[in-house]
């Protein structure tokens, strides 16, 4: 490979390392107003004056972070880019809340214009936010994180090579810890509302397939792709699941397990409700669980 190609390669990699840990962020903060009925009517009703007001608000409160220092791994930004960067980061707000509202089924065929555009509108403000905060406020000094962990390494072999059982139960454990804490932070104010009988009531059997899978991907998007962790160290832990599909997919299970606790603890769910019942309504709920079981592993 040339060398000119090598470096458009690397332009286009970073570039999607950026907007992917822009969207992790913007996951990460704006999916609980997502299961919000009160936004989705205030968009479904809302005027295109009262549109436009809000966007530019959103646009300003973006650029105001952006100039702090936004969601790509780069220095300070001027007038111009800040600007650039501002615009695509609503857009990526906008198309993460599009994506799931049409997930959840709150955008369809027979959703007008209008109704859809407010409710994008509305809904992607707290998704911009996120995505605007994404690097300063989520992935922390992770050079810094990333020495620490290849001394570590270093320094500890000899010590885990002696007691590796032990080390992979320890992290296997911390893991389904952090992924259960940041499950119930996110979903526990969810759980007891009417939206997720509501949503759950809502959707088929291919739908609840799709929302499993987003959940899956978003889920492995947040911890292994967007750089708001540091990769390097997960890679090297030594947990039974310690790799990163089969760790995604068994935070997955773990989410969905306290999605499930939480609705039968809020009387959502009952044991004599049929189990299709029990699992539409969990993978509902499973979608901001999992979304807070990444957050919680990438703080571990």
């Amino acid at each position: 490979m040339s060398l000119k190609r090598r470096v458009r390669k690397n332009i286009w990699l970073n570039e999607w390392n950026d907007i992917v840990r822009g969207a992790s962020g913007g996951f990460l903060l704006g999916t609980p107003l997502l299961y919000t009925m009160e936004v989705w009517w205030i968009g479904s009703f809302a005027e295109p004056p009262r549109l436009l007001i809000s966007l530019l608000t959103n646009f300003v409160v973006v650029f105001l972070l952006i100039r702090t220092e936004g969601f790509r791994r780069t220095g300070k930004i001027g007038l111009i880019d800040a600007l650039m960067d501002s615009i695509e980061t609503l857009a990526i707000g906008a198309i993460c809340a599009a994506i799931i509202l049409v997930l959840i089924r709150e955008i369809n065929l027979a959703t007008s214009i209008n109704e859809a555009l407010g409710k994008i509108v509305f809904e992607s403000a707290p998704f911009s936010l996120g995505v605007a905060v994404a690097n300063s406020a989520l992935s922390g000094d992770r050079d810094g994180r990333e020495r620490t962990s290849r001394n570590n390494l270093s320094n500890g072999q000899k010590h885990l090579s002696s007691h590796s059982k032990t080390a992979e139960i320890n992290a296997t454990l911390a893991d389904i810890g952090a992924t259960l804490i940041g499950a119930i932070f996110i979903a526990f104010s969810i759980s007891p509302t009417e939206e997720v009988p509501m949503l759950a009531a809502a959707m088929t059997p291919p739908w609840l397939l799709a929302t499993i899978a987003a959940s899956v991907l978003i889920s492995y998007g947040i911890v292994f792709v967007s750089g708001l962790t540091n990769q390097a160290k997960r890679q090297q832990q030594q947990g039974l699941f310690q790799r990163p599909l089969s760790e995604t997919v068994m935070c997955y299970l773990v989410s969905l397990l306290a999605a499930a606790l939480m609705l039968w603890f809020f009387h959502q769910l009952s044991i004599d409700d049929p189990w299709t019942v029990w699992l539409s309504h969990t993978i509902v709920l499973g979608l901001p669980a999992t979304i807070g079981g990444a957050a919680g592993r990438i703080v571990v």
